[in-house]
């Protein structure tokens, strides 16, 4: 099959902006790609998965956009596994650090704007606050490392890009930690979660929305618009806070008992790969820039929660 097969082109499209005319996404089977099928105009999307683009492969990368000449490149793709990523950093490199460096070459090439998400892993968590977009990186981790590297690489290129930093996604589908919460509830009397790191756990389903809308605004203004924002839910929990939330909202819809939840310590469950203690980040330059308030994490989990159920009971 061809990746890069025309898709029916539509008015409603075209009235968009001419922009939006050919959106090639990447990681269309991930978490944030399946919720940008949803939020944007299906009938300009070249989805491409892990066998049309492997952004582990350089020529896989540019055959792929010069065959599909997109006027948007949307990167939902990356290595996530944060811990396995310590022992192989190479790969993770390529694909989080070198690959979003080609596809930027690629849509300057083409004329064309690159979206490209990133991570509160590029910090070190060391502020007492919220970071903001000038706030410098240290990553602690290989992960964090690749993903700085690729923030960087796309913005030595110099396309026009926006990069969207956010954190502790997770979605009705996929591997994530709403879903083990659910999953390991069912399994376990007790679940021991670490209590000392704080972020703010963000939908995907809002970071595919949020990225229609900031497509839609800098559509009018690209260049001006353009650059690094961080977006996540508003408010922020410790992972054993929003484990917390997760059952006790699952319960309020299912009705099913949760397990007991003991708080622990970061030292208590070591991992591979360093974690920030401090992932919140600062969204006020996005809703200046695009007058657009994320909604508060409960609000999120709640809505994402209640389609997952009734999507199961249906």
């Amino acid at each position: 099959e061809n990746a890069c097969k025309t898709p029916k082109y539509s008015a409603s499209c075209a009235a968009m902006s001419h922009d939006l005319s050919r959106i090639l996404l990447t990681g269309s089977n991930g978490q944030v790609g399946r919720a940008l099928q949803l939020a944007l105009p299906q009938s300009a999307l070249i989805t491409t998965d892990r066998n049309k683009l492997n952004l582990a492969n350089p020529d896989s990368i540019r055959n792929t956009i010069r065959d599909c000449r997109p006027t948007l490149i949307i990167n939902a793709a990356a290595y996530t596994a944060v811990d396995r990523a310590e022992n192989e950093a190479a790969l993770a490199m390529t694909v989080n650090g070198f690959a979003p460096g080609v596809l930027a070459e690629e849509a300057k090439r083409l004329n064309a704007t690159l979206v490209h998400y990133s991570t509160d892993y590029v910090f070190d968590g060391s502020k007492s606050t919220a970071y903001t977009e000038t706030d410098t990186p240290n990553p602690l981790s290989v992960y964090g490392t690749t993903k700085l590297a690729g923030e960087q690489a796309i913005q030595a290129v110099g396309a026009a890009h926006y990069i969207l930093r956010t954190s502790w996604v997770y979605a009705a589908e996929g591997t994530n930690f709403m879903n083990t919460i659910l999953r390991l509830s069912r399994e376990r009397p007790e679940l021991r979660i670490v209590d000392d790191q704080i972020g703010a756990p963000t939908w995907a389903r809002a970071i595919a929305d949020m990225t229609a809308q900031i497509l839609a605004a800098g559509a009018r203004d690209a260049h001006a618009r353009q650059g690094l924002y961080h977006f996540t839910a508003m408010g922020a929990v410790t992972w054993c806070g929003f484990a917390r939330a997760i059952l006790d909202t699952a319960q309020k819809i299912s009705g099913t008992a949760p397990p007991r939840l003991t708080p622990i310590t970061t030292a208590e469950y070591p991992l591979p790969a360093r974690r920030p203690a401090n992932s919140r980040l600062a969204t006020a330059r996005f809703t200046a820039a695009f007058g657009v308030k994320p909604a508060p994490w409960q609000d999120m989990l709640e809505q994402c929660l209640q389609e997952k159920f009734s999507a199961h009971n249906s």
